[in-house]
């Protein structure tokens, strides 16, 4: 099963590499290369409106820049949660006073965004958001307190969106509002790296004391929160899943020669392992092009969970595959210790203590796993102790 490609998407196809090629020339600022990337238009292909600076790309044109994207190895997206969360939330649930102030500097890649979902005591349960945002008549505004966590790129981030109580005395899902809130807020936002396992840094705590969000930058209006989130949720799984699969094949592709070069792949028990990843690897892009653009059958409601479930366990299986066909070599570091670079990892090491993470962030598989049962499956809720 594969996309019927026609030509005027292979027409597309040769004018996205020819781009990229022509562009990635060094090792672009991620900032930077975002504005490179709004100046040429390739920022909001997938989105339902244009005019706001973006080109629109039909799906299968979608499909091609995102493979071309990832064969060409260009450097990592800062604009994603901008591009492909927030901005088709807008579109579907923002006023056109918003639309028209936050999308086009998406479009440019001048306004870069994190995502405020995920708390201390609310981490795949979203219901038991507890921080508050009360509404000041007197400014026509909101006072955002409360802490995030695990907030991707907030180091980096204009604004973030962000889940809040807006009814103080409300439970679970109700009196929850969606709010964009501009981050260069100094004493009302703190933003602290989490040092990872890798060494790096990409995730966040934040911390809003008093934090100021304009009520006119509630996105579905005040109490409807729980139903934009939602929302904003199934536009997190889509074409980006493709062009994620694309790279892990050349994971894949690099765990193969290992093993290769190392003798491993002399065991069959290393062999079989080898073989179902690559065979599981072809069975989830089939799916994601099964589900793409699928909109209203009930059969596809859990697609973005099935998804995340596939694809979660399948690369944290890799990187523990990466660690095995190496043997104990895999516990040397690319490089003598040095007080300057004190923790250096090669790809197949960043990839196996990365992937750790893979079954938790972006819901975990006991989430995604309650979400098929209790939305598609339609078993009953688990009972409440």
């Amino acid at each position: 099963m594969e996309f019927g490609f026609g030509p005027k998407d292979e027409t597309f196809r040769g004018e996205a590499r020819a781009w990229l090629e022509a562009h990635l020339t060094g090792a672009p600022a991620r900032r930077a290369w975002e504005r490179e990337l709004g100046r040429a238009g390739w920022i909001g292909l997938g989105w339902d409106e244009d005019g706001y600076g973006n080109r629109r790309g039909s799906l299968t044109q979608q499909v091609v820049w995102a493979e071309e994207y990832a064969r060409a190895k260009a450097p990592a997206r800062s604009g994603h949660i901008g591009e492909n969360l927030l901005a088709p939330t807008l579109i579907a649930h923002g006023t056109q006073e918003q639309k028209a102030r936050f999308l086009p500097p998406i479009a440019r890649g001048e306004e870069l965004w994190c995502q405020g979902y995920s708390e201390p005591g609310a981490g795949s349960d979203l219901a038991g958001v507890r921080t508050a945002a009360v509404r000041e008549t007197a400014t026509d505004s909101y006072r955002v307190t409360g802490q995030k966590i695990w907030t991707s790129l907030a180091h980096e981030a204009n604004w973030c969106f962000v889940l809040a109580r807006t009814q103080p005395d409300s439970a679970r899902h109700h009196g929850l509002s969606f709010l964009l809130v501009p981050m260069n807020q100094p004493g009302r936002i703190e933003v602290r790296p989490i040092r990872q396992l890798t060494g790096t840094s990409e995730f966040n705590e934040v911390f809003f004391d008093g934090a100021s969000a304009r009520a006119e930058h509630v996105v579905g209006g005040e109490g409807n929160g729980w139903r934009v989130a939602m929302s904003l949720l199934g536009f997190e799984r889509g074409v980006s899943t493709l062009a994620q699969q694309i790279g892990f094949a050349e994971e894949l592709g690099r765990v193969v020669k290992t093993a290769a070069a190392t003798g491993a792949a002399a065991d069959p028990v290393v062999r079989d392992r080898l073989v179902r990843q690559w065979a599981e690897l072809r069975t989830m892009r089939w799916n994601a092009l099964r589900t793409l653009g699928s909109s209203g059958n009930p059969a596809d409601a859990g697609a973005p969970s099935v998804a995340k479930l596939l694809w979660g366990g399948w690369h944290r299986r890799l990187g523990e595959l990466a660690v095995a066909v190496r043997g104990a070599g895999a516990a040397v570091g690319p490089a003598d210790w040095s007080a300057a670079a004190p923790y250096e990892l090669d790809e197949l090491q960043h990839l196996f203590l990365f992937g750790r993470a893979d079954t938790i962030y972006g819901g975990s598989d006991e989430i995604q796993r309650t979400i098929i049962a209790e939305r598609v499956l339609g078993l009953p809720r688990e009972p409440k102790g």
